[in-house]
């Protein structure tokens, strides 16, 4: 995981379960991105799936729960 990974637990627990949720990401996107998708569309979207699609490969490689010191 990188600093930024690290920074960014919170965020990428947060994105992972409004996805098993089936929230919109566009309320997502404004509730735990802190970005408006009424204002800047294309960008609140392709920062939702860009951290999403981060929170799920840091997971599958099974970095998210064991964090940067077991390397």
């Amino acid at each position: 995981m990188t600093a930024y990974d690290e920074q960014h637990v919170v965020t990428y627990i947060r994105l992972l379960q409004a996805e098993g949720e089936g929230a919109d990401w566009r309320e997502v996107a404004r509730l735990v991105l802190h970005m408006d998708p009424e204002r800047e569309p294309d960008r609140a979207r392709t920062a939702y799936q860009s951290h999403l699609a981060r929170a799920k490969w840091v997971t599958e490689q099974g970095r998210l729960l064991r964090g940067a010191r077991s390397k």
